[in-house]
């Protein structure tokens, strides 16, 4: 989790409380997070 959160740009602290399931993140930081795990969001229509 802090390897993700360094890559990321956000502190630990702020990863986990984004992604908790109280937490309302951002497209900007999923996108972000995403990154920082070599994945990416892709969407198609229905």
């Amino acid at each position: 989790m802090a390897k993700i959160a360094g890559e990321s740009g956000l502190s630990r602290e702020t990863l986990y409380r984004t992604l908790s399931d109280d937490g309302n993140p951002r497209l900007a930081t999923l996108l972000g997070v995403l990154r920082a795990m070599g994945l990416r969001l892709s969407m198609a229509a229905a």
